[in-house]
């Protein structure tokens, strides 16, 4: 089942199996994974002087809906 839909992917998009592989794993490759996106994340926010609650961030949120 998974080649077959993965076989489907690549010839709608007029490459070869192998072609469409190389490329998903291309660009899954130059994608961070969640710990290192994460670290990311969390060094902006170290270096970051703003400090906002979560009870801000809902508030602000949710004053647009009134």
């Amino acid at each position: 089942h998974v080649r077959d839909e993965l076989a489907d992917r690549a010839a709608r998009s007029g490459r070869s199996l192998q072609e469409y592989l190389h490329g998903e794993l291309v660009a899954l490759s130059e994608k961070p994974d969640m710990e290192a996106w994460l670290a990311r994340v969390r060094g902006r926010v170290a270096k970051s002087s703003v400090s906002i609650s979560t009870e801000e961030i809902l508030a602000w949120r949710d004053e647009g809906r009134r």
